[in-house]
């Protein structure tokens, strides 16, 4: 077994392991008082920190030379998008038994599920084209312009975060530094020609 196949089979471990966790207390009736919303917020959680985790692939490759983790960067993408989809799905079918009218009132009635709406469905896109054959339709330059959705979708995912929480703000504020860090380390080489003086 190569390294590569070993180290996914053991980022997919890890990746399981809170779902792991959740099936087994929703098993011993250890979610709560209200099983359905632990299970959302859980979700929820889960899809913020793996596009987290898969907006950190850069920066640490180029700061420590890393260069063997962006074999797993799609991989890491596809795990939030099925955190996004269990968050979804719990939702839809749980909460609201699937009731599209209850659904669309909620979105029109209520904006931080709007957000969270969208953040999902511009996941989608990157989930379908996460193929080798989806970049050669593509082309290398256009995948890499669709893939730069995941930066809108993790600011929606935080501010969907954010508004859900009202008033303990602290993981929301803490994923917002997060991100807002690697936003920034991928601003600042385009701002750099701009930074150096002019000479004459």
């Amino acid at each position: 077994m190569n390294d590569v196949r070993f180290n996914k089979i053991l980022i997919s471990l890890n990746a399981l392991i809170p779902l792991g966790f959740l099936a087994f207390d929703g098993w011993r009736g250890q979610l709560g008082a209200n099983p359905i919303e632990f299970f959302l917020r859980t979700t929820g959680v889960m899809t913020l920190v793996f596009l987290l985790i898969t907006l950190s692939v850069t920066p640490l490759r180029k700061i420590f030379g890393w260069n063997g983790l962006v074999k797993f960067r799609r991989m890491l993408g596809l795990y939030a998008f099925f955190y996004g989809c269990l968050h979804l799905v719990t939702y839809s079918v749980f909460d609201k038994s699937f009731s599209i009218p209850d659904i669309a009132a909620d979105i029109i009635q209520r904006p931080f599920i709007a957000i969270g709406m969208a953040a999902f469905f511009f996941m989608i896109p990157l989930a379908v084209t996460s193929t080798t054959g989806w970049i050669k339709r593509l082309g290398g330059k256009n995948w890499s312009r669709l893939h730069k959705l995941i930066y809108p979708i993790a600011i929606l995912g935080v501010i969907h975060f954010w508004m859900i929480v009202k008033s303990d703000i602290f993981y929301p504020l803490l994923f917002g530094l997060v991100l807002a860090l690697l936003l920034i380390y991928r601003l600042i080489p385009k701002m750099k020609p701009s930074l150096q003086p002019h000479k004459n």
